[in-house]
């Protein structure tokens, strides 16, 4: 891509594998670009998330694995570098792992999501994590939601995943997110509210 900056070294063995998959690209961020549905790159990238120590490729690896395609090869690896990876401010790096999580959220790994969603010493590393329990289809979801509505760090994101579950029993806590300091927190909850609202007035009218 003209204009990109060049890859890392470390990314060289990653493109020569890719290379034999039919994948002829500069950088894993060209491939990232490239439009094309790189599902046979996928076993490639989650194994090279075990091998990488360079966090430049280790961003652009997670980069690329966020996608749904990515589903449900890369979860795992994905949740063990989140464990795993050197990001003490936990907003570089671990972030972007998160962020990952929720692309390629797999109910299949819901208990290992969670553990991640409630471990407080990840702080805000966590919010896309807690987000993504906003599409799972597993019943604690929303009972974990809740809880972290308690938690400063993420309870914002767990008001906008409530919003998309729809949980009736998340009320009451919705009601108190309304008084939260920040106004995007405020807004969601109060959609999250509203949309309770029309759900039950729907279920006593058919």
């Amino acid at each position: 891509m003209i204009g990109s900056e060049p890859p890392a070294p470390s990314e060289g063995p990653i493109l020569a594998e890719l290379t034999d998959l039919g994948y002829n690209v500069g950088s894993l961020a060209d491939l990232r670009h490239s439009g094309v549905r790189y599902r046979k790159a996928i076993p490639v990238l989650s194994g090279a998330l075990t091998t990488i120590a360079d966090p430049k490729t280790l961003m652009e690896l997670v980069r690329a694995l966020s996608v749904p395609w990515a589903r449900p090869e890369a979860t795992g690896p994905l949740i063990e570098l989140f464990r795993t990876v050197n990001d003490p401010a936990g907003l570089g790096l671990r972030w972007a792992i998160g962020n990952a999580l929720e692309v390629t959220w797999d109910d299949e790994r819901v208990d290992d999501l969670i553990k991640l969603a409630r471990d407080r010493s990840f702080g805000r590393a966590r919010e896309m994590v807690v987000l993504g329990l906003g599409r799972s289809s597993r019943p604690e979801a929303g009972r974990v939601l809740i809880d972290l509505l308690d938690d400063p760090d993420v309870n914002g994101h767990a008001v906008k995943a409530l919003r998309k579950l729809r949980e009736p029993a998340a009320r009451v806590g919705l009601e108190r997110m309304l008084g939260d300091h920040r106004s995007w927190v405020r807004k969601e909850a109060q959609r999250a509210l509203n949309d309770l609202s029309q759900q039950q007035s729907t279920t006593f009218g058919a």
